[in-house]
């Protein structure tokens, strides 16, 4: 019963550390997009937040939509083999992240990428380390986190006799 009850709840805890992911993600390229200090317009920051207030839902939405297959892969891998290590969480973000970004292709006939690389591999690592907090760090419905110790069990008393009584 316990395990039923360990598989049961990584069918929640799994789409929301996904969920936790993508949102991590997206703040990551949104503020990472902004680029404050180099902006020299005092009108700049301003601009950027109210950009980043239209964008943001936008690309949560479709990062929402084109992600799931390639991070399931690897949720998969770590739910299967019960891999709980914070580094396969943030390189499958990575992984997932620049898949993602590949699959977006150009913006126009310039061939200029729609996003830094920089910033879209910060995003997938911030988005698996979240990923991890949420529900990697349990990964595997099979093998218990905290194992409880086998009690050791004492050989069998025999009768007392007088003898031994002292």
């Amino acid at each position: 019963m316990d395990s039923l009850g360990r598989f049961l709840l990584r069918f929640i805890l799994v789409p929301f550390g996904y969920l936790a992911a993508v949102v991590a993600g997206t703040l990551v390229i949104v503020f990472g997009s902004w680029k404050l200090g180099q902006m020299p317009d005092p009108e700049g920051p301003p601009f950027a937040m109210m950009t980043a207030m239209f964008a943001a839902p936008v690309l949560l939405i479709t990062l929402i939509s084109m992600m799931w297959l390639p991070a399931g892969i690897g949720v998969l891998i770590s739910e299967g083999f019960a891999v709980r290590s914070w580094i396969f969480h943030a390189l499958n973000g990575a992984v997932t992240a620049w898949i993602g970004w590949s699959l977006f292709g150009f913006v126009d006939d310039t061939h200029t990428a729609i996003n830094d690389p920089l910033a879209v591999t910060a995003a997938g690592l911030a988005g698996g380390f979240a990923y991890w907090l949420i529900a990697g760090w349990s990964a595997g419905f099979w093998k218990p986190v905290f194992r409880q110790s086998d009690a050791v069990m004492l050989p069998a008393a025999g009768p007392i006799t007088g003898s031994e009584v002292r």
